[in-house]
């Protein structure tokens, strides 16, 4: 009997060390950190600030793989069908919230078969329009859509991301007949806002701040309950239309089974990222307010978004096959 319990002991030692070196090297090759928008969108913008930071903290390249198309969910599919090793990841954002009800026919349960990492950043979307379109204020756009039914077209980075349904919310709050353009990404749609082929665009805050900044197109206002902190001059639209709010948020996802330690140190990485002044000040610079969470708090503010914007569909009205 002593010698049997020398034995498995001998044996869980093993065991112990044959494990803890693999958990402890993770990561030891490159990660691939799927996107679902084109390169050059907001999306894009961020996941390679916060790739390069990861990359030189982990000794291993953290590569941002651009899966466009389907609203996000071509890349949302392919990262939930992956190994469940911590070497495939999914940006977040939300599209993901969107989709759950948006779409009726997903192959996938995006909460049931994903498991939260990290949040990012929180971020609002900002209204802007060409600079052939005759208006200055939220209240003049307004009156100008009223008067030109049918006749206004929308921009978005796809069917069901938050670039799409904040104009649908604004639409049904403020009655005007708009036509939805959709786009492989907010970046594709900007030479046809530019050239006033589409006349407008709700975009994530960091393109939409970079093209208004640069003065190719004009902002109108920002999609936030009040004015965006890191871009005070510019209104709120819920000033000019009470009771509108889309207010987004950026993060990671890993597929369901991936290891709770292996999450926890991708967490962790991401929670140093948000505490380096030099990566804090670049995010900010994208008009985004950086936002550390646990893994369980990512999870319940994705599960809260996901049930906002159930509702946002239902009152809409809208809906993708």
């Amino acid at each position: 009997m002593t010698w049997a319990r020398a034995f498995l002991a001998s044996v869980v030692v093993a065991v112990c060390l044959a494990v803890q070196p693999a958990a402890a090297a993770y990561p030891d090759r490159p990660i691939r950190w799927l996107i679902g928008f084109a390169p050059g969108g907001p999306v894009d913008i961020v996941a390679r600030i916060m790739a390069q930071w990861l990359s030189d903290r982990f000794g291993q390249q953290v590569v941002v793989e651009n899966r466009t198309g389907s609203g996000g969910n071509i890349a949302a599919a392919a990262a939930i069908n992956a190994a469940p090793d911590g070497y495939t990841l999914l940006f977040v954002a939300p599209n993901n919230a969107i989709s759950t009800s948006l779409y009726k026919k997903l192959p996938y349960d995006f909460i049931r078969d994903t498991v939260p990492v990290a949040s990012i950043m929180q971020l609002t979307n900002m209204l802007v329009v060409s600079n052939d379109v005759p208006v200055k204020t939220v209240q003049e756009f307004i009156a100008y859509c009223q008067a030109n039914p049918g006749k206004i077209a929308f921009a978005s980075s796809g069917n069901g991301t938050s670039v799409h349904m904040a104009a649908e919310l604004f639409k049904v709050m403020t009655k005007c007949d708009m036509l939805h353009v959709p786009y492989r990404g907010s970046a594709l749609a900007f030479p046809d806002i530019i050239s006033n082929k589409v006349q407008l665009i709700f975009d994530n805050l960091p393109t939409a701040l970079e093209q208004a900044r640069g003065g190719s197109v004009r902002a109108l206002g920002v999609t936030s309950p009040q004015r965006w902190q890191t871009v005070p001059d510019v209104p709120a639209i819920a000033e000019t239309v009470p009771g509108y709010e889309s207010v987004g948020f950026y993060g990671i996802s890993a597929p369901k089974g991936t290891p709770p330690e292996i999450v926890e140190t991708l967490n962790k990485a991401v929670g140093e990222a948000l505490k380096d002044p030099k990566l804090v000040a670049r995010l900010t610079e994208t008009g985004g307010i950086p936002k550390a969470m646990t893994p369980a708090e990512f999870g319940k503010l994705v599960a809260d978004e996901t049930e906002k914007w159930r509702k946002v569909v239902e009152f809409a009205g809208v809906s993708v096959d």
